[in-house]
């Protein structure tokens, strides 16, 4: 399961806006110093995604990204210095520097 925080739930709703069938798309790619990195966009449900929802939005991700994303919590923050999307995820045991990238 993958969880959306009120705040994201809001910032994925304000990205999205009046666009009927868009939803926010995560996926685990290939690259980053630590071997695997997050990407989100907004896109289109395929046949085969987990989709998981709250507050009218929803949150899909491909078989083999949810492999890496079980049990992860999908939140959104804004601070003077950083502001962005950010994924709380249990099953990571490494990560680079800066944080862009992981390795479980």
């Amino acid at each position: 399961m993958i969880t959306i925080s009120e705040n994201a739930a809001r910032k994925i709703k304000a990205l999205i806006g009046e666009r009927p069938g868009k939803v926010l798309r995560m996926k685990v790619v290939g690259g980053g110093c630590s071997g695997l990195q997050y990407k989100l966009d907004v896109d289109e449900p395929r046949p085969g995604d987990r989709t998981f929802e709250r507050d009218g939005v929803s949150v899909v991700t491909d078989r083999k990204s949810y492999l890496y994303l079980h049990g992860t919590e999908l939140d959104y923050s804004e601070a003077l210095m950083e502001s962005g999307f950010k994924l709380n995820n249990p099953n990571v045991k490494k990560s680079c520097g800066c944080g862009a990238s992981f390795s479980v």
